[in-house]
């Protein structure tokens, strides 16, 4: 590893293999480049010129990441998750929220278990299962009467 900090052309360059793998926040940005860059504001000058140039977007990150979540958690885990990376709450509110949160819930409960639970402890695990993965209690409830579940 060397000494020296990334030269400006260097460090755009990290910056732009970074985000031609995936998507970033600023937030994992800046974390990711502050022990290559050398001086906070030469890293925020890069930062605010890939914004302004469109190739680090917040929103393209948040639309990703919620469409990657949505196949295994429920609104509530993709909104703890967008949060842990910096999104701002707009953008959490507008990605996080699902209409068909039963039918992602029902269809996250049939690959786990194929038939109705049988006792009541087989049913508590089923819910914990399912508030785990961040389905809301009304859901969950509402998803183990419909299955017979009781």
């Amino acid at each position: 590893m060397k000494d020296q900090p990334d030269s400006a052309v260097e460090l755009r360059a990290r910056a732009l293999r970074l985000l031609a793998r995936r998507e970033h926040t600023r937030q994992e940005l800046e974390c990711k480049l502050t022990p290559h860059a050398g001086s906070a504001e030469e890293l925020q000058g890069l930062i605010a010129g890939l914004k302004q140039k469109n190739q680090l977007s917040e929103e393209r990150y948040a639309e990703a990441r919620a469409r990657q979540l949505a196949r295994k958690y429920g609104a509530a885990r993709i909104r703890q998750d967008l949060k842990a990376k910096g999104v701002s709450e707009e953008l959490i509110s507008r990605f996080s929220s699902s209409s068909d949160e039963l039918q992602k819930a029902k269809g996250i409960l049939e690959r786990k278990s194929r038939t109705p639970a049988a006792t009541r402890e087989e049913r508590a695990r089923r819910m914990r299962f399912l508030q785990s993965r961040g389905f809301s209690s009304k859901i969950i409830f509402s998803l183990l009467s419909a299955r017979g579940e009781h």
